[in-house]
């Protein structure tokens, strides 16, 4: 299948990488002429498992770089528009990237072309694209519009597409579905999975996806209610998490107890600062913006997002609590990125802290395996980069975990203890245990768990015991 791909970042480089894996001819086209040319020289712009070795297998071969939209729609079947939907002020979806895409489209068709939104889109975008597409209800050559919403996490992007749990296409037409059949087929019939140069599947991914064809109006409104729906887990087992903290309860306990049942399900239950990144917080807002515009009241939205916003609040709170008084204090920080496994700092939590503490006249030095280059962007000298992560606690009157690194849960405690100035760990993301923060005698400090004071007395009981 002959395909083009506009927009070179998270979602479309992502995509085209992987459709050429399975074996399409791709062509990924972007207007930003430097990240093509850095594409073309073998950079891989952003920080994927997996994604250097596909890019690396088939640049060049089956996957090609251009700035030419028009000439790579020309030679294409099928084109995914995949350029970014940023939200307004309003929460509203900036849709001016797509609309922009399309105009150019529309003076490339030469044939018929099945056009797909790849893009995050509120619902009823597909019309407007195929209106566009036809100004007058007349168009200029035959073509059909098809949502194909993604749904990948930053750091597993590769394998969430090539074992995904569900495909979801929505489509009118008939030929368009039988032409994404086609495009998906590998997946579908498990017959990509069974190559010796497949990407290895991940042990939880389900032996064959689910490919569910509904109507593009239907597809549109997965995606947003999907992430809605797990930014509300998220919210809702930090809402939770308070309240154990309120009441001497354990959140991780109270989390395995709820994630047991088969109902609800363990994922999106863990504790912290709350959520971020690109998706979560943009399409609840998206979402809430397009439920408004159509007269329909959504109030769990806004309380989705209020949770979420308070959750770094409390946070910060803490730091208070444990310090005394927090301005002029040195504060080491580990983590930088939404969430581990990624370079992503938009809407991060771990960002959005540390711009508050700098509010406060702190002096922070930070550290993240993959996203410092990107961190630096934001705050650029406001804060001081370490080389590694007890380099950022030399002399720190306390140490802040921001982002769950599963590499900062297998620090030397002996050493944290030794290069801070004082024996203090605030833990946003749960990433240490209390018994052995206890053991190693810190005062720690983390999300719905009971305070550590309590849990020394307990520890103590056990050995006079003993």
């Amino acid at each position: 299948m002959q395909i083009s791909v506009i927009g070179s970042g998270y979602v479309g480089l992502v995509a085209a990488t992987c459709l050429a894996e399975l074996g399409h001819e791709v062509i990924c086209v972007d207007s930003d002429s430097a990240k093509i040319a850095a594409l073309n020289a073998g950079e891989t712009l952003i920080h994927e498992d997996y994604l250097q070795e596909l890019l690396s297998r088939h640049r060049g071969n089956r996957l090609s770089f251009s700035t030419d939209l028009r000439a790579a729609a020309r030679n294409s079947v099928v084109v995914f528009i995949a350029v970014g939907t940023p939200s307004a002020e309003n929460g509203t979806v900036d849709l001016s990237c797509v609309e922009a895409v399309v105009h150019s489209l529309a003076e490339a068709m030469n044939g018929y072309k099945v056009i797909v939104e790849k893009s995050t889109v509120p619902v009823y975008t597909s019309e407007r694209v195929h209106n566009a597409l036809s100004p007058n209800g007349h168009a200029k050559a035959e073509f059909d519009v098809v949502s194909n919403p993604e749904f990948l996490r930053e750091g597993t992007a590769v394998t969430d597409f090539l074992y995904p749990d569900r495909i979801v296409v929505g489509s009118g037409s008939e030929r368009a579905a039988a032409i994404m059949r086609e495009i998906y087929a590998p997946l579908v019939d498990g017959s990509y999975a069974q190559l010796a140069s497949a990407v290895p599947k991940p042990e939880p991914a389900r032996a064959i996806p689910m490919y569910i064809e509904t109507s593009p109006r239907s597809a549109e409104l997965i995606k947003h209610a999907s992430n809605a729906y797990l930014a509300l887990k998220i919210s809702f087992i930090n809402a939770v998490a308070s309240f154990c903290e309120s009441v001497g309860a354990n959140i991780e306990e109270v989390s395995r107890g709820i994630g047991s049942d088969s109902r609800i399900g363990p994922e999106f239950l863990r504790a912290g600062i709350g959520y971020g990144g690109s998706c979560f917080p943009k399409d609840v807002a998206a979402f809430r913006a397009v439920t408004h515009e159509f007269g329909f009241e959504f109030p769990l939205l806004d309380e989705i997002k209020r949770i979420n916003d308070e959750q770094r609040i409390r946070f910060i709170g803490k730091v208070r609590s444990a310090l005394g008084t927090i301005k002029g204090k040195k504060l080491a920080v580990l983590g930088l990125a939404f969430k581990d496994g990624t370079d992503d700092v938009r809407e991060s939590p771990a960002i959005k802290v540390i711009e508050q503490l700098l509010k406060e006249k702190c002096q922070i030095t930070a550290f993240d395996p993959a996203a410092m280059d990107r961190a630096r962007q934001i705050l650029g000298s406001r804060i001081k980069y370490a080389a590694d992560a007890y380099a950022a606690m030399e002399g720190a009157d306390a140490l802040l975990i921001l982002t769950e690194w599963k590499e900062f849960a297998n620090l030397d405690l002996v050493r944290i203890k030794h290069v801070l100035r004082s024996p203090i760990v605030l833990d946003g993301r749960n990433v240490f245990s209390q018994a052995e923060m206890a053991e190693a005698g810190f005062s720690y400090f983390s999300v719905g768990r009971p305070a550590l004071e309590a849990l020394r007395s307990l520890l103590k009981k056990g050995q006079s015991a003993r």
